[in-house]
């Protein structure tokens, strides 16, 4: 029995998709990391706007132009709010990878001298340092490799240890006087592992770096106050928390946001024009050039009206018990590797002090991540396979792939006893020895 207040099978009703078979077999859907499944509500909410308001926003003088732009910005604040921030500290983007391209591409600006006296303070150029981690996946490390190539700034990275705990005495050398943006994951997409952003903020700070934090994996599945965190700007995915593809948000604290000079250009985020020049609104309208994905934002409040109605402390409990009984079970079978399995006790943090959340990534010996995956979806589980864009991660712990399953508030003690007995068949089945 689950020891937290939420009932899973009960939110499942709310999930018409969890009622799918695949390959003959009641789908047993653990790929949440990858994009959570959207209950009703959600898709009810998109459906209300597209057939009964749909309306461009902040441009109209008409009554449903009015209306749209309300529920627009009413989402916004619920959003804003379920993050711990105001209205004004969110920017809609269409997903986690534009948001963290923003910041990029913003403080690229900087350097070239754009934007408002007070952005010079992100300006970077030789000798400069970006730190980002050993754990970060593509979309937060690819583009600081591109603003450092466009600045001249180096890139360097905070390493972690076997168990896949960051080495804070590693950090604590890397972030120096030189560090002017340090970037990381709350949640690694591979790992699970919660990172300690108290003391990655504290390290920053020490040295006036910018914190960039990316919560795809956090957003979903913990209480999350970024305010309260420190950090100074934070990336997040829509469709990785129970809400529509193309929409995500970048949190940041007001005066980052104020200074920092916008990014992509056009209209909406304007005050004046002439042919030579332009002037631009306040944050948040300044990063939101063009037209605004307003039915994916009236979701987005939607998922997370849900989510809150749950309560963030009963998912946050309910995902552990279920990522315990996961990984228990998967050190049990025979030939499984788990990654970032801090029971090695080889970091820093005693096992005990590690929180996560319900996402395991393991190895099969002698198996291809491929042919489990294969193997797994024959028996209706669906997980991933693959690098799960971390290459120089999946580098560190010596594979080329592995297999992730990441579980969701509707995620059941039956499903996961599902998926083991599953796993527990594929070495036998492929007739590995190794």
């Amino acid at each position: 029995m689950s020891t937290s207040l939420l009932d899973p099978a009960a939110l499942r009703a709310d999930f018409a998709i969890l009622d799918e078979h695949v390959n003959g077999r009641p789908l047993v859907y653990l790929d949440s990391g990858a994009t959570s499944q959207k209950p009703r509500a959600v898709i009810d909410a998109e459906v209300a706007f597209l057939t009964r308001t749909n309306s461009a926003v902040h441009r109209g003088a008409h009554t449903l132009a009015a209306e749209a732009t309300e529920l627009f910005e009413d989402a916004r604040a619920t959003v804003a709010g379920f993050v711990g921030a105001e209205p004004e500290q969110l920017v809609w983007t269409s997903g986690a990878t534009t948001a963290l391209n923003l910041v990029a591409y913003a403080v690229g600006n900087a350097s070239l001298g754009r934007g408002a006296p007070a952005s010079a303070r992100f300006a970077l150029g030789d000798g400069d340092e970006i730190v980002v981690t050993e754990s970060e996946h593509h979309a937060n490390l690819i583009p600081w490799q591109e603003l450092a190539a466009r600045t001249g700034a180096v890139l360097r990275h905070i390493p972690i240890h076997d168990d896949g705990t960051l080495d804070l005495d590693a950090a604590a050398a890397v972030i120096t006087e030189r560090t002017r943006i340090l970037a990381f994951p709350h949640v690694s997409n591979v790992l699970g592992i919660v990172n300690p952003v108290a003391e990655l903020v504290a390290l920053a700070r020490r040295v006036g770096a910018l914190t960039v934090m990316d919560a795809c994996q956090s957003a979903p599945h913990l209480p999350l106050d970024l305010p309260g965190l420190g950090v100074d700007l934070a990336a997040f995915s829509g469709h990785k928390m129970l809400g529509p593809y193309g929409i995500g948000g970048l949190y940041g604290r007001a005066d980052v946001l104020d200074a920092l000079p916008p990014f992509l250009t056009g209209g909406s985020m304007i005050t004046t024009v002439t042919l030579d020049a332009a002037e631009y609104l306040p944050a948040p309208q300044k990063f939101e050039a063009g037209t605004q994905p307003v039915s994916q934002a009236i979701g987005l409040a939607a998922a997370v009206r849900y989510l809150d109605g749950i309560g963030m402390d009963a998912v946050h409990a309910h995902e552990q018990h279920i990522e315990r009984r996961m990984r228990e079970g998967l050190r049990a079978i025979e030939g499984v590797r788990l990654l970032g399995d801090p029971s090695t006790g080889s970091g820093q943090r005693p096992s005990g002090q590690v929180d996560r959340v319900a996402l395991s990534a393991f190895d099969v010996a002698g198996v291809h991540a491929h042919d489990v995956g294969q193997f797994l979806d024959a028996r209706g589980v669906a997980v991933r396979v693959g690098h799960h864009c971390a290459k120089p991660l999946h580098a560190r712990l010596g594979l080329t792939a592995s297999v992730r399953a990441s579980a969701s508030v509707f995620t059941t003690e039956s499903d996961v006893d599902v998926f083991l007995e599953a796993v527990s068949g594929v070495r036998a089945f492929f007739g590995a020895t190794s």
